[in-house]
């Protein structure tokens, strides 16, 4: 995929801009708060994605205005087409005109990987990013996977809440009938996931190689409650029909559900140790680059469509040959990078160069 014009009316701090990109690196620069992030949220937001930084759509209009409107121009699925995102009190999506259903539409059509420093908590904190990682990753790959993923959530927030009201009011039939359904989409939930940290950990073990001039050995595995086999349908249904029957008394204890895929982790270890405890600031960095690097080439090999790479504020971060590397892995893709000062952290990068300020962008 290719975006051939950005289009941007209204939107954070941004009034009015043009971007005619180049097919190859883009770097937005600039001071600080001055926009540069806000153009690489726009471009994400195609994604049928919401914000990375968290923002809820009524934040992303500008100042005193009531909408904004972000129109983007690519080649995608082997033909030009127009996309077109509408921001109210709700986003609407329009692709070539016509009105979307919902903004999950063009979830897997229009795919890119962001990298933002606050990323940096997947190799920090706990496992609730992780697992949202993977879950954004899989959503983009395969788009009916956000239908399991939702299902799940769904069914187990009705569990919750039978298991809140327990001492009160206890349902052991209804309980029973919402642990099935939560064993049927767990199992989906699971099967993609380990799927894809097997894809995942064959690619960003060779990134984090050549990121860390191989002086350590990344090694990424699924972490469930129960060894899971892999291609093995049954055998994941009996291991979360036992695991929640186990677990049921210490649920119906807690007044919640204790263990499943929405507490399952993604293990990050450097030589044995865990990146997270024992990881340098710059090795946690390297680990969360390999990880979007790896997640870029899986969206290109499962989709078909080169997806877009989103930088923000990266690059100043890293050193000569670490830099080296990057630009050298993202030949032939068409990329966004956002930084202080171009000339010292890419000065023989071809491409296009646009310097934001105060929300006006302009091409030099």
């Amino acid at each position: 995929m290719k975006v051939n014009r950005l289009e941007i009316h209204q939107f954070r701090n941004i009034e009015h801009a043009e971007i005619l990109p180049s097919d190859g690196i883009n770097i937005l620069f600039g001071e600080n708060a001055q926009g540069k992030t806000n153009i690489l949220e726009a471009l994400w937001l195609f994604t049928g994605g919401r914000s990375f930084r968290g923002a809820k759509d009524k934040d992303l209009t500008r100042f005193g205005q009531e909408s904004a409107v972000l129109l983007e121009e690519v080649f995608s699925e082997d033909r030009e087409q127009e996309i077109k995102i509408v921001i109210d009190k709700k986003r609407k999506a329009f692709v070539n005109e016509i009105e979307q259903p919902a903004m999950s539409r063009l979830i897997g059509k229009f795919p890119a990987v962001i990298f933002f420093p606050d990323h940096l908590f997947l190799v920090k904190e706990g496992p609730e990013g992780r697992r949202r990682f993977m879950d954004a990753a899989l959503c983009q790959i395969q788009p009916t996977y956000i239908q399991s993923l939702v299902r799940y959530q769904r069914i187990l927030s009705q569990r919750n809440v039978v298991l809140k009201n327990w001492k009160v009011s206890p349902n052991e039939p209804l309980l029973d009938v919402l642990t099935a359904e939560l064993v049927k989409f767990g199992q989906q939930i699971v099967e993609k996931r380990i799927d894809y940290t097997n894809c995942l950990k064959e690619k960003a073990v060779l990134r984090y190689s050549g990121l860390s001039g191989e002086r350590e050995q990344l090694e990424l595995q699924y972490e469930p409650h129960r060894q899971y086999e892999e291609n093995n349908f049954a055998q994941q249904i009996e291991i979360l029909t036992k695991l929640f029957e186990e677990k049921k008394p210490v649920d119906i204890e807690a007044g919640f559900t204790t263990s499943g895929p929405h507490r399952e982790d993604l293990s990050i270890l450097l030589d044995g140790k865990s990146a997270r405890h024992y990881g340098s600031q710059g090795q946690q960095r390297s680990v969360v680059l390999a990880l979007k690097l790896a997640e870029a080439e899986i969206l290109k090999e499962k989709t078909g469509e080169c997806p877009l790479v989103l930088l923000d504020d990266v690059m100043s971060e890293l050193d000569a040959s670490r830099q080296e590397y990057m630009v050298n892995q993202l030949d032939g893709w068409q990329v966004f990078i956002s930084c202080c000062e171009p000339e010292a952290v890419l000065p023989k990068v071809n491409g296009k160069r646009f310097e934001v300020k105060s929300g006006t962008v302009t091409e030099r």
